[in-house]
């Protein structure tokens, strides 16, 4: 996908005549399914885990915003500060993956209330999932696999991508976004929507969005080349050194109309938005993120998540990855 763009990959598809093309997605996957296919794309690394693999752990603290108390009764927005654990990384289930090359950025927070709740904070820096469900999804990872000779079969990519528009935004975004500078240089995407409830069990819909306070810096090919493969941890530990890195966590509130279930759609921009809070760190290192599971299902009292099928599938993919890492396969 690197050297070809979308629009080449979708001419190329429509101009072939007379070959078969797989263009549909499968009927129905498994969470297994995925993790599967992840180990024949990128590879088997045992005990790690199975998307993400490479990534570095910090610590820090959340300010929670008296903004969001207005629509949610979670404790968390009647708290000072409560305790982050923060862990950034890239997409792939290659430990050693290259971090000069654009591509996917996530980050995993984990918020520990007072009461004994948890809030998972999860999402990539992509605005948008590549695909409208997990079947859409899998069907186009589906035509990156490698034939007996390990060539990827463009056309079939292409013809995919073609037929399932719901998987263009992501891929288009991709392309377009260079690798990020630092993980506190990049902008994060829940993606999912999630709802807040107050004590009245009235709903809002929301997506959050995770904006770095330093701004926003990717890199050109010509500075990627001049940094080693691992930069990443290294620059963010100077980085919490020598300055103060936070992250402003905004919800957008959503209208009737916006979608609640599809991921591949992003709301209008001209969406309200409140600040639910501020994250700042405070060390980068150490195994304390080894351990945790960060599922975006979870959530404290107060924010109830949706019925988007790629959240759901998220939980049982996560648990088998879990388990997995857990036993070292």
């Amino acid at each position: 996908m690197k050297k070809c763009t979308i629009s080449v990959l979708i001419a190329s598809a429509l101009t072939l005549s007379g070959q078969a093309l797989s263009q549909q997605a499968p009927q129905s996957v498994s969470a297994n399914d995925f993790i599967e296919l992840f180990a024949k794309l990128g590879g088997e690394f045992p005990g790690m885990r199975k998307a993400h693999a490479r990534g570095v752990c910090a610590s820090g603290s959340f300010e929670p915003s008296n903004e969001a108390a207005q629509y949610s009764n979670s404790t968390l927005f009647s708290q000072t500060s409560v305790p982050a654990q923060i862990r950034f990384s890239l997409g792939g289930t290659d430990p050693s993956a290259d971090e000069r090359t654009p591509g996917t950025r996530g980050v995993g927070i984990k918020l520990s209330l007072p009461d004994g709740g948890v809030y998972h904070v999860t999402g990539n820096n992509t605005p948008v999932f590549t695909g409208k469900d997990p079947e859409t999804f899998f069907g186009f990872l589906q035509t990156l696999l490698p034939d007996e000779n390990g060539v990827v079969d463009r056309a079939k990519t292409g013809a995919y991508i073609a037929a399932n528009p719901s998987v263009q935004a992501a891929l288009g975004f991709a392309q377009s976004n260079p690798a990020p500078a630092s993980f506190a240089r990049s902008d994060y995407f829940g993606i999912h929507t999630f709802f807040f409830e107050n004590d009245a069990g009235e709903q809002t819909k929301f997506r959050w969005h995770l904006s770095p306070d330093l701004g926003q810096q990717g890199l050109s090919a010509d500075e990627a080349a001049t940094l080693p493969a691992g930069f990443l941890q290294e620059r963010l530990t100077q980085e919490v050194a020598s300055t103060d890195v936070s992250f402003t966590l905004i919800a957008s509130i959503g209208n009737e109309e916006d979608t609640v279930i599809d991921p591949s759609q992003q709301w209008p921009a001209d969406r309200p938005t409140i600040t639910m809070g501020k994250l700042t760190l405070s060390a980068v290192g150490g195994d304390a993120c080894n351990n945790t599971n960060f599922d975006p299902n979870v959530v404290p009292a107060g924010i109830k998540t949706s019925d988007d099928p790629v959240l759901k599938m998220r939980s049982p993919a996560y648990g088998i990855s879990f388990g997995k890492r857990l036993s070292n396969q």
